[in-house]
C-alpha cells in the first residue's frame, strides 16, 4: 500500500501561482512512475503531469504544458506541481497518484490516489 496526501492549494488570482505537494507513505516511493491529474466540476478526471521513477523524464498536457512543472525528491517521498500563470480554467480538485506501470496519462495505470486538493482561481 501507498497512502498518498496532497497539500498546498487555494484560492489564486489569474496569474497567479500555486505549488502543490503530494507526500507518499508507505512502499518504496522510488519504485513507482507519479502522476498528477485534476478534475473540474461537471467534468471527467483529466491527466495534468506525470514524472517517472527517477525524475528524469516529464509528461504534460497540452492545457498545462509551458505552465507547470512537475518533479520529485524521492530523499523526501514527495512529488510537487508548480503551476504558474494560473488560469480560471485550471479550477479544479487536483489528486496526485502512483503507478506501478502502464502509460503515464492514463488513470487506469495508476495504483493509488489521494484525496485531492482544491485549486481555485479567480479571474
Amino acid at each position: 500500500q501507498v497512502q498518498l496526501v496532497e497539500s498546498g492549494g487555494g484560492l489564486v488570482q489569474a496569474g497567479g501561482s500555486l505549488r502543490l505537494s503530494c507526500a507518499a507513505s508507505g512502499r518504496t516511493f522510488s519504485n513507482y512512475v507519479m502522476g498528477w491529474f485534476r478534475q473540474a466540476p461537471g467534468k471527467e478526471r483529466e491527466f495534468v503531469a506525470g514524472i517517472t521513477w527517477s525524475g528524469s523524464r516529464t509528461y504534460y498536457s497540452e492545457s498545462v504544458k509551458g505552465r507547470f512543472t512537475i518533479s520529485r525528491d524521492n530523499a523526501k517521498n514527495t512529488v510537487y506541481l508548480r503551476m504558474n500563470s494560473l488560469k480560471p480554467e485550471d479550477t479544479a480538485v487536483y489528486f496526485c497518484a502512483a503507478s506501478s506501470g502502464g502509460s503515464v496519462d492514463r488513470e487506469l495505470s495508476y495504483d493509488y490516489w489521494g484525496q485531492g486538493t482544491q485549486v481555485t482561481v479567480s479571474s
